[in-house]
């Protein structure tokens, strides 16, 4: 069909990308008409997003949660360190499962096209462009399309492994944020596992630094870690890859709102985004429920500052990276450090994990501020 040639389609609302924020937001709109423009199944994105939570309204997610885990670990070459949480857990959501269920849940006057959005235009706080053949023309439109990371920057890269194991792993109640026993030649790089069985594990290969690596040397760090561990794999299940931009997603008037990673919803010095996410789509539909259709900030201004700089240290000086992430992990407590995974840290626990930090590498980035 040629979408020149057939009548624009008028929605109050449009939502460009189907993914966390899109779909987030797209299952919660009622009594409008509603578009949500995205390519992929939810089966191409077969993958984890983790995050701590403290129990609370985990109805929206509740169905896709892979594992649950009160106790977390971060191990170097020198220490291991252990926090347990009374308060916090730290979860593992299928996005497969979730976004199958958002999209179960889609109301009737929401439709769902399953193709990629083109000549996206901004008109005033809504948009024009087309899809699936159509010509769409929105009042209010929110892009959650996340733009390529810039040659240079910073990103977090990895690869993974979903593995069944011959025998059954040693602390299934325990989840390794970071393990980094690994080769740190070429940034900061580490191990993260998640046991969500006894025999049925994850582990991602996980590189902080400005450039791409070869899928080899991932997968070989992962088969080394395996074999310390003394793990062996009965079955490969699936492999999950990423890169997830670690400085803030550039913006053009031409364009519609970003909302999620592509709207700041991210720690761009850890890469979790999954809960900011939420709390975005919460607010906006908030928001949209007043006639409010401006996409909420999450992340205050000084903990976007204090991240960028935590991220040029890290830049400027990769060798000190293992010790900055240990060192955190030691000054808190387990509900202090999720607390501070979360953006929700108290000036005392900032303080804390200020004083962890080396200060000179971090005062010299303040003077060139």
């Amino acid at each position: 069909m040629n979408s020149h040639n057939s009548p624009e389609l008028q929605v109050d609302i449009a939502i460009i990308g189907g993914g966390n924020a899109g779909l987030s937001l797209a299952r919660k709109l009622e009594g409008c008409r509603a578009v949500v423009v995205e390519p992929q199944t939810p089966a191409a994105r077969n993958y984890s997003w983790s995050f701590w939570h403290n129990h609370q309204h985990q109805e929206p997610f509740a169905a896709a949660v892979r594992g649950c885990w009160h106790q977390w670990k971060i191990v170097d070459q020198h220490s291991e360190v252990v926090h347990n949480s009374d308060h916090y857990a730290y979860l593992s959501v299928n996005a497969c499962d979730y976004l199958t269920q958002c999209e179960s849940e889609l109301a009737s006057t929401v439709e769902l096209v399953r193709a990629a959005a083109s000549d996206v235009q901004a008109a005033g706080r809504g948009a024009t462009f087309t899809a699936g053949g159509r010509s769409y023309r929105a009042q209010y439109a929110y892009d959650s399309r996340q733009s390529t990371p810039a040659e240079g920057a910073l990103k977090q890269h990895f690869i993974g492994w979903e593995i069944k194991t011959k025998t059954a792993v040693k602390e299934p109640h325990i989840a390794t944020l970071m393990d980094f026993r690994v080769d740190q030649s070429r940034g900061l790089h580490f191990i993260y596992a998640l046991p969500f069985s006894s025999h049925r594990l994850l582990v991602e290969s996980t590189m902080i630094s400005t450039t791409l690596e070869e899928s080899a040397w991932y997968t070989a760090a992962i088969e080394r870690w395996l074999a310390l561990q003394g793990i062996e794999v009965d079955e490969l299940i699936r492999v999950e890859r990423g890169v997830i931009a670690m400085s803030e997603q550039p913006t053009s008037a031409h364009l519609p709102a970003k909302i999620g990673i592509a709207g700041g919803a991210v720690r761009l010095s850890s890469g979790y985004a999954f809960t900011l996410i939420q709390q975005q789509v919460n607010q906006l539909y908030a928001g949209i429920s007043r006639g409010d259709y401006t996409v909420p900030t999450v992340v205050t201004a000084k903990l976007a500052w204090m991240d960028a700089l935590f991220n040029r240290v890290l830049l400027a000086n990769p060798p000190l990276g293992v010790a900055m992430m240990v060192n955190t992990a030691k000054a808190l407590d387990g509900n202090s450090f999720a607390r501070f995974m979360l953006g929700k840290a108290s000036l005392w626990e900032w303080c804390r994990v200020i004083l962890a930090m080396p200060k000179r590498a971090f005062l010299r980035e303040l003077v060139r501020c």
